[in-house]
């Protein structure tokens, strides 16, 4: 089977499950996105990466860098193999040079690996086609779940809290956030510093 590649969008507050977060990856040559649901630790996991923030202290998934490195060890990629009554499937492949290996993994898990080593993502057709959603034209990523309910309009409203703050004191709340390992935090305000033309 044909391996298709694909490469991570974005986090957003999920729309379907309360206190969970969909992690958007995208087929760009067939221009299909696939919406993961995942918790809130493995976000952090991945927004933490996305957005190079630097934790006071390693993350779990930082740990696997030193490690790997210690002993010869690169991971090469990561495959969506299936998709089980919505679960998704992973693997992730890594060699020492002379052995390759394939690890189950859960899916978030794999992708906050990946993106710690630029190591690529694929999937398979049979997958895209059961759980992917076909772009046309520029669809924005909001488009994916729908429309927002009231519910999701007060979460929306939290997300942009920090518009408020001036430019000072959002970059001490950030500082902040990062010290105290609020890493969900800490992305919400750089989002906001983004859309001021601030990063």
């Amino acid at each position: 089977m044909k391996k298709i590649k694909l490469e991570v969008i974005q986090i957003q507050y999920s729309q379907t499950q309360t206190g969970a977060y969909a992690l958007v990856l995208e087929d760009r040559k067939g221009k299909r996105r696939i919406p993961i649901i995942i918790g809130g630790l493995e976000a952090q996991a991945i927004a933490v990466e996305l957005e190079k923030m630097k934790p006071t202290r390693p993350l779990t998934h930082d740990l696997f860098k030193p490690i790997s490195s210690e002993f010869g060890i690169n991971f090469t990629e990561i495959i969506i193999y299936n998709l089980v009554e919505g679960i998704f499937y992973s693997k992730i492949i890594c060699s020492n040079g002379e052995k390759e290996i394939e690890i189950d993994s859960r899916t978030s898990d794999a992708i906050a690996i990946a993106l710690r080593f630029n190591c690529p993502i694929y999937t398979f057709d049979f997958i895209l086609s059961s759980a992917g959603i076909a772009l046309e034209g520029d669809t924005s990523s909001s488009d994916i779940f729908g429309e927002i309910s009231d519910e999701e309009v007060e979460d929306e409203s939290t997300v942009n809290e920090f518009s408020r703050y001036s430019d000072e004191q959002l970059d001490e709340l950030l500082e902040k956030s990062l010290d105290e390992e609020e890493y969900e935090k800490a992305s919400r305000i750089r989002d906001e510093m983004k859309n001021r033309g601030k990063l």
